[in-house]
């Protein structure tokens, strides 16, 4: 297994150091002793060989060409193996050092180590100068590209700074980035894409990105990290506040429209994260301490922090909801101040009562009173109706009676 596991990390790096070898493949252990007995076993194989020994005085590996195409046949399909190191000779035919291993080559093998040490994926997770090409003929390459779904980055552009190269050069990557993951996918139609834009993550559906790497399971685009290294502290941090003032508008995020509302809308921005090899190395956690810091942000956080958005989604349907909710108590109260009063008693209308009256095709005088008001009143008037119909009633009655003539006093008419 560490026979295996030896050849396919070299089949991707390059090269690499016992030390960062065990870093990456077996940090559990407690030093390099069993990768360099590995490596030195691979050697007597033929697969493996020492290409030259650094300042540091580590010796730096990389495969023969038999190991490079026992590695080729270890490593799946997807994952891309880099170039074979040729074994160089000099006029006499005797192999010579290579001198070609530089400093940045060195930390990008660290970072990688360090990160899986960590349980940042596998050796397997990662990949080595990939392009991403843009339409106006530049073509973007990644120092390294993570995967470590388990450890919730499904995907990680890194960038790994040396300070050999002007600030200005940072962040005219993280801006070809951006232009990049605004790419259109094939076939994909432009007007639905522009129309998507307001309707947050359905706009990635139609970005190139989103068929080459995996959803990030967060707000925006897939996130780049920067990995400085070399030079003093002071320096570092320098850079660093530098990238942060001149690249703001690839990672600051618009925020939403309307009053009450602090969310952030991050979906078509590049999250970044800094940190620092020699702060990672010297953490007690390692990568998986509090070593990142969002742009953006003040505080040091784990990766899965930084790479977070608190107050992005999750804060603007919090916001929204209660937004909603003042929205209903204003219409509540602008409904309450329209609500009728009696004329009579100066009760409130109920809003049965006051949907009576609003249907009511002839308003009176009686939509003016309250329910009980109304009721009463058409009682009374009732009361009144009925009293005036027997009075008239009774005067119909004493009107039609029959004349009765008058008797003498003996009961005979008077006569004439």
């Amino acid at each position: 297994m560490r026979r295996k596991e030896a050849l396919k990390a070299l089949g991707i790096f390059q090269r690499a150091t016992a030390d960062q070898l065990w870093r990456m493949l077996r940090p559990a252990d407690r030093h390099d002793r069993c990768t360099r007995d590995t490596l030195n076993a691979l050697k007597a194989s033929g697969l493996t060989r020492v290409e030259t020994r650094l300042e540091s005085g580590h010796q730096l590996w990389v495969l023969t060409e038999r190991g490079h195409k026992e590695a080729k046949l270890l490593l799946p399909k997807s994952v891309r193996i880099s170039a074979l190191r040729k074994l160089e000779y000099d006029d006499e035919g005797r192999p010579v050092e290579s001198a070609g291993y530089d400093e940045h080559a060195a930390a990008v093998t660290s970072t990688a180590a360090v990160l899986t040490g960590a349980g940042y994926g596998t050796p397997l997770s990662w990949q080595t100068e990939i392009a991403h090409r843009l339409p106006y003929g530049y073509t973007q390459y990644a120092d390294l590209t993570m995967r470590a779904p388990d450890a919730g980055v499904p995907t990680m552009l890194l960038e790994v700074d040396r300070a050999t190269e002007p600030v200005d050069d940072l962040v005219d990557k993280l801006r070809r980035y951006h232009d990049w993951f605004e790419l259109l996918a094939p076939k994909a139609d432009a007007d639905k894409e522009k129309a998507a834009r307001r309707q947050g993550a359905a706009v990635h559906d139609f970005r190139l990105w989103s068929r080459v790497y995996p959803a990030t399971g967060r707000e925006g685009y897939v996130p780049v990290a920067f990995v400085f290294t070399g030079k003093t502290a002071a320096q570092r941090e320098s850079r660093m506040q530098r990238l942060e003032q001149a690249a703001r508008a690839y990672f600051a995020g618009t925020p939403h429209r309307g009053a009450g509302f602090t969310a952030v809308d991050y979906h078509q921005t590049v999250p970044v994260v800094i940190t620092e090899l020699e702060q990672i190395t010297a953490d007690p956690a390692g990568a998986a301490g509090a070593v990142w810091r969002r742009l953006g942000r003040d505080e040091w956080q784990t990766l899965s922090e930084a790479l977070d958005n608190p107050n992005g989604d999750r804060l603007y349907r919090v916001e929204l909801q209660e937004a909603h909710r003042r929205q209903a108590e204003r219409e509540a109260a602008h409904r309450e101040a329209q609500r009728p009063v009696c004329t009579r008693c100066g009760n409130k209308f109920t809003d049965d009562r006051w949907q009576e009256t609003t249907r009511s095709s002839w308003p009176g005088e009686w939509d003016r009173l309250c329910g009980p008001c109304a009721r009463e009143a058409a009682d009374r008037a009732e009361t009144e109706r009925v009293a005036r119909r027997q009075a008239e009633e009774a005067e119909r009655a004493a009107a039609e009676a029959p004349v009765v003539k008058p008797r003498s006093r003996f009961g005979i008419g008077r006569r004439h």
